[in-house]
């Protein structure tokens, strides 16, 4: 595995004997026709000087890469086919056939893989890090677009998928639908032990220091997969993308694990793939725990040392004493996520159950 690529281990869920135990493989970029790709760089290195102690010195240190992604659409309208862009966002190169998808599947344009038929590069034929900053998906004769709907995502940043949307009925995702109650739980110690495991994969992360993690857990705790980016939002997409392509939604025995902040549009994403949990290691926002609640997906946040927070649908949740606390928890000083929550000190704070797992 070259330095720099990315865990690429997403088996069909139907595939026991490789759950979370597949070895990485190298992501190869996006091809278009009769073009020959390689390896994607994900981190590149830099010279820099860092200060230490009061000494100074010059060193190489690596970078996550941030490049732009062009998603074009092209589908059957009536007579003849068209095609625009739908969206732009700054990502870092890798998986971009599963980001695509992802992103169409969240938004709703596709429901099925068989809405998709293909999903090609149509770029120059390399960028200055292996991939290509241009991908098509062409779907399939019998899909619809509306293509007002799209025109909101026209360009989304690595840090935020939906500026400019305006209410929360505008911002959801529509024909969604509440998760039910069908059976999904996890031992509450499984939940403490996720962020071990997403650590010990994120090989990017590991040099950079600089990328967003999503993974895939089953009800065992088991490690089914894991995308990182430099989007928490297109981290996801690129996850549950990979599962969409494979045919495998709706999530209903998993769960989603955030590296960070559980934000609106990543319960959203969740919601769309049919997700019962999210379990993130950062804070939700108000939104965020506003649409679990409206959806029944049960939402925990700040998971580490032994201690979470349920800020809805503890009934999936098992092995816990009951110990309520209104106050939530807070960060411990020095974090990034710890920054973020106290530069909103007026903002409403939602009752949350806290679990210290012994």
């Amino acid at each position: 595995m070259q330095s720099g690529s990315q865990p690429n281990f997403l088996p069909p869920l139907s595939d026991q004997s490789h759950r979370g135990t597949q070895p990485p493989c190298v992501q190869i970029s996006v091809p278009s026709a009769g073009k020959v790709v390689g390896t994607i760089s994900q981190s590149a290195p830099i010279h820099m000087t860092r200060v230490e102690g009061g000494a100074m010195g010059k060193v190489v240190d690596h970078v996550a890469i941030e490049e732009p992604l062009e998603i074009r659409l092209d589908w059957f309208d009536g007579g003849s086919r068209q095609s625009k862009s739908v969206s732009i966002t700054m990502r870092t190169p890798g998986c971009d056939t599963e980001l695509a998808a992802g992103f169409l599947c969240s938004e709703g344009v596709v429901r099925s893989p068989n809405d998709i038929l293909e999903i090609i590069g149509c770029g120059p034929d390399h960028v200055a890090h292996g991939g290509q900053n241009i991908v098509k998906v062409r779907l399939s004769d019998h899909a619809t677009v509306e293509w007002p709907k799209l025109q909101r995502h026209f360009y989304a940043t690595s840090s935020c998928g939906v500026c400019g949307k305006a209410s929360l009925d505008a911002l959801e995702v529509p024909g969604s639908r509440a998760i039910v109650n069908d059976g999904f739980h996890i031992e509450s110690s499984l939940l403490c032990e996720m962020q071990d495991k997403v650590r010990a994969m994120q090989s990017v992360f590991d040099q950079t220091g600089g990328l967003h993690a999503a993974a895939l857990f089953n009800a065992s705790g088991e490690l089914l997969g894991l995308r990182e980016d430099v989007g928490r939002h297109n981290a996801v997409d690129k996850l549950l993308g990979a599962q969409f392509l494979a045919g495998n939604l709706p999530l209903s025995k998993n769960l989603l694990f955030l590296s960070g902040r559980a934000s609106f549009e990543l319960v959203q994403k969740a919601l769309v793939a049919g997700v019962p949990m999210i379990v993130a290691v950062g804070a939700p926002s108000s939104l965020a725990v506003e649409l679990s609640k409206r959806f029944n997906i049960s939402l925990i946040g700040f998971v580490r040392g032994g201690r979470f927070n349920i800020y809805h649908g503890e009934f999936r949740v098992a092995s816990i004493r009951d110990s309520r606390d209104t106050r939530g928890e807070r960060h411990e000083a020095g974090s990034d996520e710890n920054a973020e929550s106290q530069s909103h000190q007026h903002s409403p704070v939602a009752a949350s159950t806290v679990v210290n797992v012994q």
